[in-house]
């Protein structure tokens, strides 16, 4: 590492190396050179055969690999074009081809149909450790389906629910991004061979008119580099709408794993539910006693930095004039890879935590005794009505005491007194042993919280990753800091 300028974090600190290595400038000009190999190749096979030779091809495909970076860099200096200094520097290396190289094509056909090949791979890596999430959770729900726990809504106690049900929504919250990127990829295509504006112009003379010849050109190329279709019409480039759909996705992912990050942050402060905290880690230079929520704090901040990236992606929509400007170029070199490099070093975060997550079911059952007077109130509102008395009545009542019981709670610091105050009170039908009997076990309240967590695992979450279980990767999910 170079000490003396500035790394990128995601690169040095955060990202897994299948990522890094996919956004890497090797990936990126040696794919540039397979789409030269299929142009050459589909044009070969469909019957330029007297512009194109076999050891012409054959040198080509031997080179791929074979690059003098140095050269094309110092040639890119000089000509200030990029591909056409890779298209000499292949040349240098293919002698016998280098008359044939790129040969009708322009720019973007090279670099739109290498980034569609990345962005195709990249999610599938993306798809990999979504899974494992997935699966993580699932392990995790089912293990704790049964463990009641206080829920919030406003970040107010409520009713309980339970330690798996709660997870069940997070791993909801996940499918829902996997469909997303199933859906992105059904509309991933080459862009094909389409020209310096997507006319085809250059293709048509070289085949000297024949229509039939480009159009299969376009998916014949498009099946050399691994796709089924191609865009129908292009402009210069591929449609850069899609651009913000692949931005949407991540950024799902990121919506998704940053509410179940803040929510085990605010579990963490509670003492009800934790990450993994390492044996040695410190979690405060001044206060030895802290068990910081790191990761999950890492995890909140790389994704308010994935959510904020779409916006990006529909302004450089929106700026392409006609059939393409320059100002698309610079903006993603930068965003495409740091989309799924953000996405990569959440989900590497995700998969740690959900590996190793520690609950504390004595903390939990303080919290929920604490509220269980509270709790009950609405099984005493019922029950009331069921002796005969006014609903909307027994609600003021309830409300009343419920509010002077809350005061004692948090102004004076007493204890919950609200079922002596209501059986004390004649309005109340029942008196405090019998609203003792209603209250009873706090489990009571959980209502389907653990069916529903069996029924969600068993009948959705189960045969969708049973389906795909060639896709669910072993992501590294060690962390380097």
């Amino acid at each position: 590492m170079n000490r003396e300028i500035y790394q990128e974090p995601l690169v040095s600190r955060y990202t897994s190396r299948d990522m890094q290595e996919l956004f890497s400038e090797k990936t990126k000009f040696t794919t540039w050179r397979k789409c030269w190999v299929a142009l050459a190749e589909a044009q070969y096979e469909l019957g330029l055969t007297d512009i194109i030779k076999p050891e012409m091809l054959d040198q080509m495909r031997a080179n791929v690999d074979n690059i003098d970076y140095d050269l094309a860099a110092a040639k890119e200096k000089e000509i200030r074009h990029d591909v056409m200094a890779h298209v000499y520097e292949f040349g240098t290396k293919c002698p016998i081809a280098e008359g044939i190289i790129h040969l009708g094509a322009t720019s973007q056909f090279v670099v739109c149909n290498t980034d569609l090949i990345i962005q195709k791979m990249a999610f599938t890596l993306v798809r990999s450790a979504l899974l494992q999430v997935i699966q993580n959770l699932a392990d995790f729900s089912l293990k704790n389906k049964d463990l009641p726990t206080l829920g919030f809504t406003h970040y107010q106690p409520a009713q309980p629910t339970t330690v798996g049900k709660r997870n069940t929504l997070y791993i909801q919250d996940l499918i829902m991004d996997l469909e997303y990127i199933d859906g992105f990829l059904g509309q991933l295509k080459a862009r094909g061979a389409k020209g310096t504006v997507g006319t085809q112009a250059t293709f048509i003379e070289l085949f000297k008119g024949d229509n039939q010849k480009v159009r299969d050109l376009d998916l014949l190329v498009a099946k050399k580099l691994g796709f089924n279709n191609i865009f129908a019409v292009t402009g210069q480039t591929y449609p850069r709408k899609l651009d913000m759909k692949l931005a949407e996705t991540l950024a799902g992912i990121g919506a998704s794993a940053h509410k179940f990050a803040v929510d085990l942050r605010l579990l963490s402060n509670l003492k009800v539910q934790e990450e993994p905290f390492a044996k040695n880690q410190t979690g405060s230079s001044a206060m030895a006693y802290k068990r910081n929520p790191m990761r999950s704090e890492r995890m909140t901040g790389l994704a308010r930095k994935l959510m904020g990236l779409p916006a990006d992606f529909s302004a450089t929509f929106a700026n392409q004039w006609f059939e393409r400007t320059l100002d698309d170029s610079a903006i993603r070199r930068m965003d495409i890879p740091q989309a799924f490099l953000l996405t990569d070093a959440i989900l590497k975060l995700y998969v740690n935590i959900t590996s190793q997550m520690v609950v504390f079911p004595k903390q939990i059952e303080r919290h929920l005794r604490m509220e269980l007077p509270f709790m009950s109130t609405e099984k005493i509102l019922m029950e009331a009505v069921k002796k005969g008395e006014s609903r909307q009545e027994m609600h003021e009542v309830i409300k009343e005491h419920s509010l002077a019981a809350g005061k004692v709670v948090k102004e004076e610091g007493g204890d919950n007194d609200l079922l002596h105050r209501l059986a004390n009170d004649s309005r109340i039908p029942f008196s405090e042993d019998e609203l003792q009997a209603l209250v009873g076990d706090y489990t009571q309240f959980t209502g389907r919280a653990a069916a529903q967590t069996s029924e969600y695992i068993q009948e959705v979450v189960t045969p969708l990753l049973s389906s795909r279980k060639e896709q669910i990767g072993t992501i590294d999910s060690s962390l380097s800091v």
